[in-house]
């Protein structure tokens, strides 16, 4: 075998397209790899999510055991779980040169913490499960293989590309995702091959292997180009960049209130699912438990409440606040769709169209990844729309300035000039930064 490789080298400087093809048959090897792995992921857990919620939208009793099952699963994690807590973060920090391990056991950990979210209410997504997923499964196919640093970086980028475009039935904007989230503003083209061939392959082995069908939404008619509706469209995403502002510092002070209050996290879970349905019956409504799907549907085919959005923000914020499994994402998309319709009627747009924008625009701004949620746009709604589907991106991640749900993210060049950030900070770091600079210059004020 070190015979092989020595020789396959001297070929390679020889011969560049010999390198060259030989790195595309690696990656299609290892990218498919990964893809197999967490489509195969993914199809089992979106079957196994439609089982629980279509149980508990028959049995709504379950929702009592929101507060034990939340309990349970923080004893995992407590228990079993080492750093597998860290959840999308320990991927993004180990992809930017961390020295931990991404255990396997994350993958089965976040699998049946999630179901029982769902099963029980809670209000969480799917991506994060699926993202997961498909970190620590790289991880381990990459020990197996004994792959270099570098090549092991590349195939956690796979993972999050995977699980990503696995879980939407999106492979393009999984490929993008999974390069897009690492850093804002920059892209490493270095994994783009690889991520392609992964979510490529994970969104084909989910729909054709096991086949497992992805929920589509109609933008219906596309409004004509003119002024009027381009400002509207402006006006409305700035409006979406700041409730993905909302949404992101609202679920992280709750994180840490709730921990501030409880040091034991099966309190602080318990404690939480019963806030949940203590909310449940103060509001008379269970519209705002689980996926938000229901929402979804309502709000390109349907009515929504006027405040619906800020409905399902709260009870999202508080169950991922409370250490409930589960991704942000898919409740992002009933955010944006149902803050969409609402301002339809506002801004005079046709109410699907504006909750397209939304749909697409809240997650962005949340995850400051303008390509890969336009891509997303076009993949959901079809390229009639393309051009309010560019603004609607751009400027939701402008406004969303430099939050977002992944504290990890790095910021490698900062949404404008005027702000000031030190070099190599992360989400967490330089919202730190600003609060030391904040005192710092209170406190010469004062002197």
């Amino acid at each position: 075998m070190k015979a092989m490789r020595q020789r396959w080298r001297m070929l390679s400087d020889k011969w560049v397209l010999a390198a060259l093809f030989g790195t595309l048959v690696k990656w299609l090897v290892l990218g498919g790899g990964v893809g197999i792995l967490a489509g195969t992921a993914s199809a089992f857990f979106l079957k196994a999510l439609d089982a629980v919620t279509d149980l508990r939208m028959e049995h709504t009793w379950l929702l009592f055991f929101l507060p034990l099952g939340g309990a349970l699963v923080s004893f995992m994690y407590m228990k079993y779980g080492q750093n597998s807590a860290k959840g999308n973060n320990l991927i993004l920090e180990q992809i930017h040169d961390g020295k931990e391990t991404i255990p396997l056991r994350m993958a089965p950990l976040v699998l049946f913490g999630t179901i029982i979210t769902h099963l029980f209410g809670g209000s969480a997504g799917r991506e994060g499960t699926a993202v997961q997923m498909g970190g620590s499964l790289a991880e381990w196919l990459g020990k197996l293989l004994k792959v270099n640093p570098i090549d092991r970086k590349i195939l956690l980028i796979c993972g999050i590309s995977s699980g990503f475009g696995s879980i939407f039935g999106t492979p393009l904007a999984g490929t993008i995702f999974g390069l897009e989230v690492l850093a804002i503003g920059l892209i490493s083209h270095e994994a783009l091959i690889p991520a392609f061939i992964a979510s490529f392959v994970g969104h084909v082995v989910t729909s054709s292997v096991w086949g497992v069908s992805h929920i589509h939404y109609s933008m219906g008619e596309v409004p004509a180009i003119s002024a009027m509706v381009l400002f509207k469209v402006v006006a409305a995403s700035i409006v979406f960049g700041l409730v993905s502002i909302l949404f992101s510092e609202l679920t992280h002070a709750l994180k840490k209130i709730y921990s501030r209050l409880f040091n034991n996290p099966m309190i602080k879970s318990a404690v939480g699912g019963f806030i949940i349905i203590g909310l449940v019956y103060l509001l008379g409504t269970r519209d705002y438990l689980g996926l938000g799907i229901p929402l979804i549907q309502d709000s390109f085919a349907g009515e929504v409440t006027p405040f619906a959005f800020l409905g399902k923000l709260v009870f999202t914020a508080l169950t991922l606040g409370a250490g409930y499994q589960g991704g942000e994402v898919t409740p992002l998309f009933a955010i944006g769709a149902t803050l969409g319709h609402s301002l339809a009627g506002i801004l005079q747009l046709y109410a699907p169209f504006l909750a397209g924008l939304g749909f697409i625009a809240v997650f962005c701004g949340a995850t400051n990844t303008p390509i890969a949620c336009f891509l997303m746009g076009i993949e959901l709604f079809g390229a009639d729309a393309a051009i309010y589907l560019f603004i609607a991106c751009i400027v939701s991640y402008l406004f969303s300035g430099h939050t977002g749900i992944y504290t990890s993210q790095l910021i490698g060049v900062s949404k404008s000039q005027r702000l000031t950030i030190p070099e190599g900070s992360t989400l967490a770091s330089a919202k730190e930064w600003r609060k030391q600079r904040r005192k710092a210059g209170k406190a010469k004020e004062q002197a």
